[in-house]
């Protein structure tokens, strides 16, 4: 570890030696890119150099217990070690962590697609309780939400609901939440008092750029429509609706919430980009699961992994055993903890795939 530390160090100075160097200052697009390496250097090199720190002051604590001192300085020096002992276990682990690979997409913005699975109305109920779970979630982090298309029901609910939540981090916070979501309430549609358990299928799609994904033009059958809009002085009167069939794939994306084609359009292909990029990440994650003994779930949409029961104000992960009653609260978006809790479980099996 303190090798590879080591060339980190020796790396970030010599990076700070060319961003200062006028030739490169000049040419703005290595400027930009050395500028990009050097910042995500410097957090790991900063922390390796206070562990640094700490161990030089071990050793001077440690040689002047060789001395000959009195009582009082030696316990004042013992306890100190002590600390510095302590302290020096925290970095240890901080640095580890920051060792790790880091996944390329967790600055990136996201596409979160909700789908009403088993339940019939109810399950389009809980599609839209998620999405506003999310947005609240979202305005809570200060992310930004936009609604990208959705096909609401006459209760309220949604059928299908798609929406982008921009901030930096963004991916790197929700990408935990693909799977499936159970709930078991009696819905407001049982006369009888029954419990039901209805799901809704969360994706969450990392936003791509262009040279990411390249789509052949000729594998695309783009069908202009009316948009259906919500009824009454909403309905569209031109073709700006816009569905895209990816021929290779079979995969359809439509897009109406917007009142302009082009822009229906554009939004139509970030998200077949997203979607395309999606099976290609899935088929490394499988080869990296194949590998694993174990698994915090990040991407398999047919996985179960949390269920939401109103009759016990609970709230379980499956993946990870926790379990929190505070049911209200989290469908108002305050799910930090579970996320906080996935984050740590994920980081630990790859710690334990490091030291194996």
């Amino acid at each position: 570890m303190l090798e590879k530390l080591d060339f980190i160090e020796e790396k970030y100075e010599e990076l700070s030696k060319k961003i200062s160097d006028p030739e490169i200052i000049a040419d703005n697009n290595l400027f930009q890119k050395l500028c990009k390496e050097h910042n995500s250097l410097e957090e790991i090199v900063l922390k390796y150099r206070e562990y640094k720190t700490i161990l030089k002051r071990i050793k001077e604590d440690k040689e002047l217990l060789e001395d000959d001192i009195d009582r009082e300085m030696k316990d004042l020096v013992e306890e100190e070690l002590k600390e510095l002992s302590e302290e020096k276990e925290r970095v240890e682990k901080e640095l580890k962590l920051l060792l790790l690979p880091k996944d390329p997409n967790d600055e990136k913005n996201v596409f979160i697609e909700i789908r009403a699975g088993a339940g019939g109305d109810e399950a389009a109920l809980f599609a839209a309780d998620l999405y506003r779970m999310y947005t609240r979630y979202a305005e809570r982090h200060n992310f930004k939400t936009e609604l990208v298309s959705s096909s609401p029901n006459d209760l309220g609910g949604y059928k299908e609901v798609i929406f982008m939540v921009k901030g930096q981090g963004a991916y790197s916070k929700l990408k935990y939440e693909s799977g499936v979501h159970r709930v078991q309430r009696v819905p407001v549609t049982e006369a009888g008092g029954r419990i039901h358990t209805s799901t809704a299928t969360v994706a969450v799609l990392p936003e791509v750029d262009d040279v990411e994904v390249e789509i052949n033009p000729n594998d695309l059958r783009i069908d202009v429509f009316r948009s259906s809009g919500h009824g009454g002085q909403h309905v569209n009167t031109t073709d700006s609706a816009v569905r895209i069939t990816h021929i290779p794939t079979g995969i359809v994306v439509s897009c109406q919430d917007e009142k302009s084609q082009l822009k229906n359009r554009e939004k139509a292909m970030k998200i077949l980009k997203a979607k395309l990029y999606e099976i290609e990440l899935e088929k490394q994650r499988s080869q990296i699961a194949a590998e694993r003994k174990s698994q915090v779930g990040t991407g398999d949409r047919s996985e179960r992994i949390r269920t939401y029961n109103f009759p016990q104000g609970r709230v379980t992960d499956h993946r990870i055993g926790l379990t929190i009653y505070q049911l209200e609260s989290f469908l108002d978006g305050e799910i930090d903890e579970v996320i906080d809790a996935l984050i740590t479980a994920d980081q630990a099996e790859k710690l334990k795939e490091v030291g194996e």
